[in-house]
């Protein structure tokens, strides 16, 4: 109200004395951006009549004017704005406005990885790998989300790196085969590896996607009583466990894999899982979550106080934070950051125990007179996710307190959108939005309720 009473004041003043009184009180390098910083006009600027119309409860920039919520920082996060079906990326999304951005993980460059790291572990192991010496190395994939980018492409990398995948429209096909013991699924094929002068098939045994029966996909639950009626119908022809993540792989290695001695592999390093590898659990990817986590909350940060957006990314910060350019890339068309990935195996995994541990480069503190305290909502898409939840947000709520900001955690079900939108009921009194989707085209979902 003192800020309205004295915008008031002031536009008497001004037209009393007919003077003209711009923005040049602000310091030389306040309106200075790149990449979707907000110029705004000083408070002198603005009408009286045009403040009162403004909703009360609004974020008020530094300049002293309000932020409309459909202008202020976004970051997508985990779950990019595409189409289920196709992938396609939902550039309405990306480009909500001009301080939105997605980040998340170089999803292909991680499925390689994977595929490769499977493929590797057969060719060193091989003497154990084939448990009932029939020269077929019989696999089984639990799929996360058949309409999930990352999904999809951690299927393909698979199916791609051990011969077993067929090109559907251009890519490989990424849909779940259900049962395929004799080798006749149409949606793969039969591999073949040559290993020490022998041939020996790669075949998918089975694969589904791990979906419950409230709705909810990438289920641990589900993945444990697969990999139970799978070694039921299958026995010793499993030779190899593969998972689109580790929740679901700790879940089939805890079940049954581990106490039979199958090589298990999973995606994300979360704690457990890389700790499990000591017993015998295959391989994760490291997706950099650190990196990721850090990246969520920065993009806001740079928005927030005006700063070019690689301000403590490309470019160090007062502070020094920096990334250098081989644990993350930036693609302007895509506005979008993702963290590269890095295999964790039985070689490397010691470095990786701490899945919660800050990014040395970028764990320095903020000075608050130049990044005061803003208030972010944010939500998980799933509560019980294991890497968001386990890992993902322990890293968050790390980096929130060094870059100065006061967020909001929401968790969701997993389920539905509606179980995390209703609890975006006054969007007004945040100053920014980092969003995980449940379904990666419901982008809408959310923006419409920025919009009113």
């Amino acid at each position: 109200m003192k800020r309205k009473l004295g915008s008031i004041t002031m536009a008497l003043l001004l037209s009393l004395s007919l003077a003209a009184c711009g923005s040049g009180e602000k310091p030389a390098d306040a309106g200075a951006s790149a990449a979707g910083s907000e110029t705004t006009a000083s408070g002198a600027e603005t009408t009286a009549a045009a403040e009162s119309s403004a909703p009360a409860e609004e974020a008020a920039p530094a300049d002293g004017g309000t932020v409309a919520n459909k202008e202020k920082p976004l970051v997508w996060f985990n779950r990019q704005p595409s189409s289920s079906a196709t992938g396609q990326l939902d550039m309405t999304a990306l480009n909500y406005n001009k301080d939105t951005y997605y980040v998340g993980f170089d999803a292909n460059q991680g499925a390689e990885l994977q595929g490769t790291m499977v493929k590797d572990y057969i060719e060193q192991n091989i003497d154990a790998i084939d448990r009932n010496g029939d020269g077929i190395i019989g696999y089984v994939l639990a799929i996360g989300d058949i309409g999930h980018n990352d999904s999809i492409a951690r299927t393909r990398g698979v199916r791609k790196a051990l011969g077993t995948g067929i090109e559907k429209d251009g890519n490989v096909n990424s849909e779940p085969v259900g049962t395929n013991t004799d080798g006749t699924a149409s949606a793969v094929q039969d591999g073949t590896l040559e290993i020490n002068g022998k041939k020996y098939i790669v075949r998918e045994l089975a694969s589904q996607e791990m979906k419950n029966s409230a709705g909810a996909t990438w289920d641990a639950a589900t993945a444990g009583n697969a990999i139970g009626t799978w070694s039921s119908s299958f026995g010793d022809q499993i030779d190899v466990v593969v998972s689109n993540n580790d929740g679901m792989g700790m879940s089939m290695f805890n079940a049954w894999s581990k106490d039979n001695e199958v090589p298990t592999f999973g995606y994300d390093a979360n704690s457990d899982a890389v700790a499990a590898i000591a017993e015998g659990y295959g391989g994760t990817i490291s997706q950099h979550a650190d990196v990721q986590a850090y990246l969520t909350l920065r993009v806001l940060r740079n928005a927030l106080d005006g700063v070019d957006i690689n301000t403590g990314i490309a470019t160090a910060d007062a502070a020094g934070n920096v990334l250098s350019d081989d644990v993350y890339v930036y693609r302007e068309e895509e506005r979008s950051y993702y963290a590269l990935n890095v295999a964790v195996t039985a070689d490397n995994y010691k470095d990786f125990t701490d899945s919660t541990m800050v990014f040395a480069p970028v764990s320095n503190q903020l000075d608050e007179s130049t990044s005061p305290v803003k208030k972010v909502w944010l939500n998980i898409y799933n509560s019980s996710d294991n890497f968001l939840g386990s890992t993902y947000q322990p890293l968050l709520q790390k980096y929130d307190k060094l870059l100065n900001l006061d967020v909001d955690y929401i968790g969701g079900d997993g389920q539905t959108e509606s179980n995390i939108t209703n609890r975006l009921g006054n969007p007004s009194q945040y100053d920014a939005f980092a969003i995980n989707m449940v379904k990666t085209d419901n982008a809408a979902s959310y923006t419409s309720l920025l919009d009113q």
